[in-house]
């Protein structure tokens, strides 16, 4: 394990144990609030800090595997666990807003009763400013380390702040009005805003096990190998990657003269992979070496090499479209950037 990928595991881990501890204090607190007042939109909140502690001791549990490192029965790691936990804790948000909904619809249904909303609504309002900070710190540090699980909780996180200032708000216009069947209201309006804070977390942990592309890394591959590229890289194709947490797993195909030993091509991987590196701190770059034909001159910028049979007459551009199709002599030219 590299220093680097021991810094990121041991920060994350870090991040994991301040949010389930801070988000037990964050449930008890609203807890009591939801007891002292009997408010339906103080049990909205206090509902997803229950969701907040089940799924941070999750993440934990999944930062803690996803660390480990491969074995014969996970040749590839341990993180693709990281996209099961996001998955797990969207589908707690929505299990927890469908709640929400339930017992609210009850409430404005057949009526609520509430009580010293004054303190309730300090103690919400306390609650939100402390998960806004920790929501952004999580964020960050799930930027920062590549880790889907602490992007997920951050998210959950700051849901569950702007769903306090929600409550606050919400509580202030019933203190101020007395219309009590605003409670209700908000909570449902406030579950709406959880639902759709779940759907996205199942969506972003679908989209980890199917290996959706992320564009940011794509971009970051593609403008590295073009700033770095040399002449007598004739084409370089089939780029693939994906993601296990914070390591990405790459590969491609790169066409050089037919005449450089397996010695000078082995030299432009190690090439390729140290300028890689430089992007993509935690990779594996995998690249199968193809060799020139006849037909591949015309396409070839490499203006020392002696064994040419025909000059250059088609110069191409290597964008995203490029890297990621065939070989640049199977494609119809009309089809290239040039």
């Amino acid at each position: 394990m590299s220093a680097d990928h021991e810094k990121n595991t041991l920060d994350k881990k870090k991040a994991a144990w301040i949010s389930l501890i801070v988000g037990g204090f964050m449930f008890v607190s609203k807890i009591s609030a939801y007891l002292l007042t009997g408010s339906s939109a103080i049990f909205s909140d206090a509902a997803e800090s229950v969701v907040h502690v089940a799924a941070t001791s999750m993440a934990l549990y999944s930062i803690y595997l996803s660390s480990q490192p491969a074995d014969e029965n996970h040749l590839y790691g341990h993180g693709n666990v990281e996209y099961f936990s996001a998955g797990v804790e969207g589908l707690l948000i929505i299990i927890a807003a469908i709640t929400i909904i339930y017992t609210s619809g009850h409430d404005l249904i057949f009526g609520v009763q509430t009580q010293q909303l004054g303190i309730g609504t300090t103690i919400i309002g306390a609650a939100g400013l402390v998960n806004l900070v920790l929501g952004l710190y999580l964020v960050k540090k799930g930027k920062q380390t590549n880790s889907l699980t602490l992007v997920a909780d951050g998210k959950h996180v700051l849901t569950d702040s702007y769903t306090s200032i929600g409550v606050v708000v919400g509580l202030i216009l019933v203190l101020i009005t007395g219309f009590t069947l605003l409670d209700p209201i908000i909570a449902i309006l406030v579950a709406l805003n959880i639902l759709f804070t779940g759907y996205k977390l199942i969506r972003e942990s679908i989209g980890g096990l199917m290996h959706e592309t992320d564009k940011e890394t794509l971009a970051l591959i593609v403008n590295k190998i073009n700033e770095i590229k040399k002449e007598y890289w004739i084409d370089l194709h089939h780029l693939r990657f994906w993601k296990s947490s914070d390591r990405v797993y790459m590969d491609f195909h790169l066409i050089l003269p037919h005449y450089f030993s397996v010695k000078q091509s082995h030299m432009e991987e190690e090439y390729l992979e140290h300028h890689l590196h430089s992007i993509l701190t935690n990779c594996s770059v995998r690249i199968h070496m193809d060799y020139c034909k006849e037909n591949v001159c015309k396409y070839c910028g490499y203006a020392e090499c002696k064994e040419r049979l025909e000059q250059r007459s088609i110069n191409f551009k290597w964008d995203t479209h490029r890297m990621l199709g065939d070989p640049v002599y199977t494609v119809p030219v009309e089809t290239l950037s040039l």
